[in-house]
């Protein structure tokens, strides 16, 4: 540290203060600790740091499956933010119940955790632990937790407003779990871009967020010239379906998914879909996690904003 601080040009405590990412020192102070610390291949012990800031330098994740794509790549995109900030990260499953989970956290002495999805339809603020910060991706901004979230419903009335601006009467909708958040927020987006055009509303078909229970929820589909599919993998057994059928998208049938995973531009056709940012999602639940002191409990969740990505399957 003392070779970084004369190589920098700055005190011992500046050096400190941007290994524990201090908010003050000024960013070209910050740049300049930075660049000394990689020519100098200086990185910081984390045990050390931990015994003297009193924190275990890890936070937590909890989920149901990490099966599904968004989850995944929620994963990915909080162990890079995390990492960034010098934490590691660990991985548990609500399998066993959401208080369990949270017990293991604290056991492991986690400073905090980020909760997905399905799993954060299981938390409430009673179930908190004392000593463990959570931050909650896609709940209910009431809900008296820390929360983050995508624009699920305004990313849900672009896509139905871009399928009726094209023409169709109407826009019929494969939906995602019941107990899910985005899912249920994504309905809603549908349902209200519906209802503000006048157009009827068609009964909603359910999966389960996979491909396959996509082709059965679009066989029970009949007579739909226009499918918006909760997210891209179920979007994908909907155009199965539709060629099983002999029905030609975009030209019989146009399909917009949700999420953008990085496979939906090879889909045939390449798939329209609504864009979550992941990295921002979870560059938003660890700042909120790390935050010192920590960020506020409020009715105000941070939302993310979402963006409808036009190709093959329902043009301009």
């Amino acid at each position: 540290m003392a070779m970084v601080a004369s190589r920098a040009g700055v005190s011992g405590q500046t050096v400190s203060r941007v290994v524990n990412d201090s908010p003050r020192v000024d960013p070209t102070t910050r740049a300049r600790v930075e660049q000394a610390m990689a020519e100098l291949g200086y990185r910081p012990h984390r045990a050390a740091r931990a015994l003297r800031t009193g924190r275990s330098l890890t936070l937590g994740i909890v989920a149901t499956t990490l099966a599904t794509t968004g989850n995944s790549r929620m994963l990915q995109a909080t162990a890079e933010a995390a990492a960034q900030r010098g934490y590691a990260l660990t991985v548990v499953t609500a399998a066993d119940g959401i208080g369990e989970a949270f017990a293991r956290l604290r056991d492991q002495g986690v400073d905090g955790a980020v909760v997905l999805n399905e799993a954060s339809a299981l938390t409430h603020a009673a179930d908190q632990l004392e000593g463990l910060r959570l931050v909650v991706v896609d709940a209910a901004a009431d809900s008296g937790l820390r929360t983050v979230c995508s624009d699920h419903a305004g990313g849900a009335m672009a896509a139905t407003r871009h399928l009726l601006d094209r023409g169709h009467r109407t826009i019929h909708h494969v939906a995602g779990p019941v107990d899910s958040f985005a899912a249920a927020e994504r309905e809603r987006g549908w349902r209200e871009a519906l209802h503000a055009a006048g157009a009827d509303v068609p009964e909603v078909v359910r999966g389960d967020w996979s491909a396959a229970s996509g082709h059965d929820a679009a066989a029970r589909l009949s007579g739909a010239t226009a499918v918006f599919a909760a997210n891209d993998q179920m979007a994908l057994g909907v155009l199965r379906t539709l060629a099983e059928r002999g029905d030609r998208v975009p030209e019989d049938t146009e399909v917009i998914g949700f999420d953008d995973v990085p496979e939906a531009a090879d889909y045939l056709p390449p798939l329209t879909t609504v864009r979550q940012d992941f990295t921002a999602l979870a560059e938003a639940a660890v700042t909120a996690l790390v935050a010192d002191p920590p960020t506020p409990l409020g009715d105000e969740a941070t939302v993310i904003p979402t963006r409808l990505i036009l190709r093959a399957s329902s043009p301009e």
